[in-house]
């Protein structure tokens, strides 16, 4: 239930909601949204002119003018009704604003997109659409149920006085970007602007990420680096336009299945996980595919995650000072213009291959088998969990197809340039080279390529 300052609340009479959302302030009672505004004419296409197609920013106002201040009903006219409300658009260059007359004025409201702070209202006059980006999604809705009730004329029973323009200081919450390298600018009290678009706060001390960020919908780049931040919260999935994530320096074990199956897989170009403690990554984490920069030196890693080849949009890599004992086979997929392997703890190629074969193939085998091939969906809903993990996790052999637990696991070395324009030393001796595993279905894939195993 939504209050006023007075502690009227919002209620159903009649049929029909009265809403008292609206704070007094002086001149008009005002319900405030800060957005970026775009007022597009419909006119415009039949003159054959556009619309520049971009917002600015602006303070939009639901307004209810005084009796003094309206306009004299003509003779025979209707006295006495509801006060008409009007939407309000200030900008830092007209502060006194621009008026639309909302009761049955709105011809249509557009509001697919408002999760993500987006909105278009359309007015009958004079024919514009208002098309509102970059909200805080929860102001908007409830902003958008106002206009809605002021269309429909609802009568709003607090007392008004007189308009005063918007001030200047009423922009400042449009701030984009904001740094802070210190506990003592930590804002302890005071939400962030829901504006921003970049955050970095390192150094702080934060031992977990700060569920208020996760409210700033449009945020791009997020810098929690050099703090104390050991788990993540699956809901920094939800930021659908961040591209960047900097959590180095931090205390982190893992980065979680849910993180990779987010909507980070088709924003996030961005991540630095360097100076942690993580082991190792999930083969899901192959499926955040809009990568271009990963950072993953001085963890712990035992291994890359073995579908690491398709990461096809990678090009700059970097895990130096981990316990990496050798590469995945789809390592050789990438294409990289700069690698970083330093100082990891790569093993010499075994002389024999692992030998798992069986024949004939278990039934699990040959139907894992054959669900890859064809890529047959699948899911919990349909097979056993542990079924899926295992599907998640089969091994591609060399010919392109897919084996569980019957292979044959060889090992050779790789020249790094092979994969990357500009190769940093893997020793101190000079190296580019590294061990590299594979995997064969069958004895006869094995066969073809033993060549490349000697």
């Amino acid at each position: 239930m939504l209050e006023d300052p007075g502690g009227g609340a919002a209620r159903r009479e009649g049929g029909t909601f009265k809403a008292e959302l609206w704070s007094s302030c002086r001149g008009w009672l005002k319900m405030k949204l800060h957005c970026e505004v775009e007022v597009v004419s419909r006119h415009l296409p039949a003159l054959g002119m556009r619309n520049r197609g971009k917002g600015i920013r602006a303070v939009l106002s639901l307004c209810q003018q005084t009796p003094g201040s309206r306009p004299r009903p003509r003779a025979g006219g209707e006295r006495g009704g509801p006060l008409p409300t009007c939407l309000v658009i200030c900008t830092l260059r007209d502060k006194r604003g621009t008026r639309y007359e909302l009761k049955e004025n709105i011809e249509q409201f557009f509001t697919k997109f408002m999760d993500e702070g987006k909105a278009t209202v359309r007015l009958k006059e004079p024919p514009v659409d208002i098309c509102l980006s970059k909200a805080n999604s929860s102001s908007l809705k409830s902003f958008l149920s106002a206009v809605r009730l002021a269309h429909r004329g609802c009568n709003i029973e607090v007392p008004l006085s007189t308009f005063t323009p918007v001030k200047t200081s009423e922009f400042e919450k449009f701030k984009t970007k904001m740094v802070i390298t210190s506990k003592k600018d930590y804002p302890l009290s005071k939400n962030f602007p829901y504006s921003l678009e970049h955050l970095q706060t390192s150094y702080c001390g934060l031992v977990r990420v700060d569920m208020r960020m996760l409210c700033l919908k449009n945020l791009r780049k997020l810098d929690l680096s050099h703090n104390h931040i050991k788990k993540l919260p699956a809901t920094i999935g939800d930021l659908i336009h961040l591209q960047e994530l900097n959590l180095s320096d931090n205390h982190l074990e893992s980065f979680s299945v849910a993180l990779c199956q987010s909507t980070l897989q088709k924003s996030l170009r961005s991540l630095d996980l360097s100076k942690n403690k993580i082991k190792a990554l999930p083969v899901q984490f192959c499926q955040l595919r809009e990568l271009t920069d990963l950072k993953l030196d001085d963890n712990e890693l035992i291994r890359f995650p073995f579908k690491m080849g398709q990461l096809t949009n990678l090009r700059f890599l970097s895990a130096a000072r981990n316990k990496l004992p050798f590469l995945p086979s789809e390592f050789q997929n990438l294409s990289l213009e700069y690698l970083d392997l330093f100082g990891n703890t790569f093993e010499q190629p075994k002389a024999l291959p692992v030998i798992m074969l069986q024949t004939p193939l278990t039934l699990l085998e040959s139907s894992a088998r054959a669900m890859l091939y064809n890529r047959i969906p699948y899911g919990s809903h349909s097979i056993p969990f542990h079924l899926c993990q295992d599907l998640d996790t089969a091994k591609t052999c060399v010919c392109g197809r897919f084996c569980l637990s019957c292979f044959i696991q060889g090992t050779t070395t790789m020249n790094l340039h092979s994969v990357a324009h500009t190769v940093v030393l893997v020793d101190n001796m000079g190296g580019t080279e590294a061990p590299i595993i594979s995997y064969f279905c069958s004895l006869a894939c094995y066969v073809n390529s033993c060549d490349m195993l000697k």
